[in-house]
């Protein structure tokens, strides 16, 4: 008789889960500052919580299919309508879905790295092939590339996945580069987590209306400040979105993240305060450190800031490890481009921001 671990396939066999540790300690000791994350340092707005009240109630009846936050997710993005958008647990499910309408064993997705880990993760699980381009380190700054995107494809690619702004690096790619990359025809995803912290001004949705290979995904987890409902969504083509729509789980959303969900879309009062507090605490950190001898600030658009000391002689580990021992919980990233001194900080309350000005002041210069 064979073995149960004979039949798992062999693309999963071996496969951990995924844990997130640094959420994992933040949960277990919820006196540390949860500013490793990207999650909004602001509670759900008043409106979202009647919300969640209100249909809390009815958490004993299904979910239906969503038309109504459909509808206005279409109307905030000039699009025809709910058969425009497609929701999801997250954005992170809605990336798992189109990446099973698309990919199979053996065929390749390329990504920008450094990137969001998600595309990486979904991609493992369905037994792809992930192509990472670098993007660019040069003058302090970590540039696009695309001309080597269009270079890495093959006759096996599949997907190209490019967050915009970049997670972790924080800022947009130019139009006219997204363009020649929709003009290959290949499926396109375009990861709009943060774009509202730089205003819809900045999104690639216009894009969606030419090309029927270009999607976009959302998220409300961060501006909107909805991490733990889990409510995400993907823009394009309506026939596009009707077919990946089919691969969906039923009621892959419940009831109380998706009237949750409008609640927040249509608080704009709520999103812009978010908003505004968000980019004038990203401008003080990064004036504030600007000063640092040999640190590399990245300028954010989003809610987030990378950094690479490298050139201090310090490296990125120590300064979260430091961090920690002070009660604040910032990001770890891999070495790369020939530095150990990368590390991140998400924008916490004010008091938080003020303190990891301090604590990353006197690590670097003491």
């Amino acid at each position: 008789m064979k073995k149960i671990e004979e039949y798992y396939v062999p693309w999963v066999k071996g496969i951990p889960m995924y844990v997130s540790g640094h959420i994992e300690l933040a949960w277990r000791q919820p006196e540390l500052h949860r500013m490793m994350s990207n999650e909004n340092p602001n509670p759900p707005s008043e409106k979202v919580l009647e919300a969640i009240l209100k249909y809390g109630k009815v958490a004993n009846r299904y979910p239906d299919q969503g038309l109504v936050v459909r509808s206005k997710i279409a109307e905030i993005n000039g699009l025809d309508g709910p058969e425009n958008v497609m929701i999801g647990n997250g954005s992170s499910e809605v990336f798992d879905n189109v990446f099973r309408c698309f990919v199979q064993p053996g065929e390749e997705v390329i990504q920008h790295t450094p990137c969001f880990a998600i595309y990486q993760l979904r991609g493992n699980i369905l037994g792809a092939k992930m192509v990472s381009v670098p993007m660019a380190y040069k003058n302090k700054y970590l540039h696009f590339d695309p001309d080597s995107i269009l270079k890495a494809i093959t006759d096996k690619t599949k997907i190209i996945a490019i967050a915009n702004p970049n997670n972790p690096s924080g800022n947009f790619m130019d139009t006219k580069d997204f363009v020649r990359i929709a003009e290959t025809g290949l499926p396109f995803i375009v990861d709009e987590a943060y774009v509202e912290y730089a205003g819809l001004g900045m999104s690639q949705i216009g894009l969606t209306k030419k090309y029927k290979n270009v999607l976009i995904t959302r998220t409300l987890s961060k501006a909107y400040g909805l991490a733990g409902l889990r409510f995400g969504y993907a823009l394009g083509d309506k026939d596009v979105i009707g077919q990946i729509s089919a691969a969906l789980f039923p009621w892959n959303v419940g009831t109380i993240p998706m009237w949750a969900a409008l609640a927040a879309l249509e608080d704009t009062e709520a999103l812009a305060y978010r908003v505004k507090f968000n980019n004038s605490e990203v401008d003080f950190i990064q004036e504030s450190l600007a000063d640092v001898p040999g640190l590399v600030i990245f300028p954010s658009k989003a809610n987030y800031i990378l950094f690479d000391c490298g050139a201090t002689g310090k490296k990125g580990k120590d300064m979260v490890a430091y961090a920690e021992q002070k009660g604040l919980l910032f990001r770890p990233e891999t070495e790369k481009y020939g530095s150990d001194g990368w590390f991140r900080i998400t924008i916490g309350t004010k008091e938080e921001n003020r303190m990891a000005v301090a604590v990353v002041r006197e690590f670097l210069t003491k």
